[in-house]
């Protein structure tokens, strides 16, 4: 009786694990681990193709601090012109000062007590701008700036004295050869002697100071330290050239208002158009004069800065996709070298799932890494440059989470494609890959 026996067969080949052990082997954690390895592995070349990235969220963070500290400035200048305030503003193209209709209304200087008159109407000014030679004893200085305004300058300005008083209504109306120094320029003209009771030649006219503004510095373009401020209508009588006075008159470039806080803003603004309205006989649409608040001028000027804003966030994003590009790109290469590592950890078990996992966590890791390299610059760069130059920086809280998360979705959107292509690797293929 014959027995016959099967033949035991032998194989040094590795015995594949199933792919769910693999998978309960392959925490978050350790795919987090073996996608730093990679990282690290390579670190000249994982900081260069961090650089776009770096750059970007940089660009970013000090773009819009730079365009959020002009806003900011922009605001405060307004602001300190006063508080509550409706400018009137003849429009000189329609007629209402040079070169426009002579046969228009314009705005003249007594159109001011026209608008105090308005109910809600705290204070009015006016001002009138020229420049002059002036002189104390031996100090002679050029091309001073004069203003010639009214009695609510200081109200509605915002200016403050700081010594003696500001000029009355007689000597408004009377043209009296009254000045009040800004402090700059009684420093200037008498050093620490009291300037109060001194005399002044502005131009071939001696006037007498009798105050001295506190210090406001500069608001807009204007320096008020260095001004000298006297009654307009002196400014009319003395200190305009003959041939522009009979021009122009007493025509006025803008009128400041100040409105009664809790004053509904739009109701005095149509009472003051329908009182200019009446005093010059025409209808509130044919009144060549512009009407703003200070908020419109606000909101204006931030809707320009806001186009300015988007303008870097743009030319910002353009380094963020070259960053992008730039991880792809690596990535690709990376997947090619590791081919054989991919080809090995497939032939274990793992699944095309754990490797697109690992090598998009690896992407999404170069971006993070890199944006938050790029936030310390962003944020440092910010400060250096607001401190070092005379544009002002106001760091966006909001700017760094933009940056930041526009680096992960970049690393996410550009680590896609080659994590995929890792994943779809043919087994075999890839353990013959040399």
């Amino acid at each position: 009786m014959t027995t016959t026996t099967s033949p035991v067969t032998t194989t040094n080949e590795p015995e594949i694990m199933p792919a769910t052990a693999v998978t309960d082997i392959i925490s978050p954690v350790e795919i987090i681990r073996i996608a730093w390895e990679g990282v690290v592995r390579n670190k000249v070349r994982s900081l260069l193709t961090m650089l776009g990235v770096i750059i970007g969220v940089a660009a970013v963070i000090i773009m819009i601090a730079i365009s959020a500290g002009t806003e900011a400035t922009i605001a405060e200048q307004i602001e300190g012109l006063g508080s509550n305030l409706v400018f009137i503003q003849a429009s000189f193209g329609r007629g209402g000062g040079p070169g426009g209709n002579n046969n228009s209304p314009s705005l003249v200087y007594d159109d001011v007590e026209i608008v105090a008159s308005v109910g809600g109407v705290v204070a009015t000014t006016v001002d009138q701008m020229t420049t002059q030679t002036v002189k104390a004893g031996d100090v002679s200085l050029t091309d001073v700036s004069l203003m010639g305004t009214t009695l609510g300058f200081p109200t509605v300005r915002d200016v403050e004295i700081g010594d003696g008083r500001f000029f009355n209504e007689t000597e408004l109306d009377r043209s009296a050869k009254v000045a009040v120094l800004g402090p700059d320029l009684a420093e200037q003209l008498f050093g620490e002697a009291n300037p109060i009771g001194q005399s002044i030649t502005v131009g071939t006219t001696k006037l007498a100071v009798i105050g001295v503004a506190a210090e406001k510095g500069v608001v807009g373009n204007t320096d008020f330290d260095s001004l000298l401020y006297v009654p307009i209508t002196l400014v009319f009588d003395k200190f305009m050239p003959s041939q522009f006075r009979q021009f122009a008159g007493d025509n006025v470039r803008i009128i400041y208002v100040q409105v009664e806080a809790g004053a509904d803003m739009d109701l005095v603004i149509q009472q003051i158009q329908l009182k200019l309205a009446t005093s010059k006989d025409v209808s509130v649409d044919d009144l060549p004069f512009t009407m703003q608040t200070q908020q419109d001028i606000i909101d204006t000027q931030g809707a320009t800065t806001e186009a300015f804003r988007n303008l870097l966030a743009w030319v910002a994003g353009v380094s963020l996709l070259v960053g992008g590009i730039g991880i792809m790109n690596i990535m690709l290469v990376s997947v090619t070298e590791r081919t054989r590592e991919i080809g090995i950890r497939q032939s274990v078990g793992a699944t095309p799932n754990d490797i697109r996992l690992q090598f998009l966590t690896e992407a999404l890791m170069l971006s993070l890494v890199g944006g938050l390299i790029g936030v310390l610059f962003g944020v440092g760069g910010s400060y250096l440059f607001g401190s070092t130059s005379d544009m002002r920086t106001v760091i966006v809280p909001s700017s760094i989470a933009l940056a930041f998360g526009s680096a992960a979705a970049v690393g996410i959107f550009f680590g896609f494609f080659p994590a995929n292509k890792a994943a779809q690797l043919d087994p075999i293929e890839a353990l013959r890959h040399e």
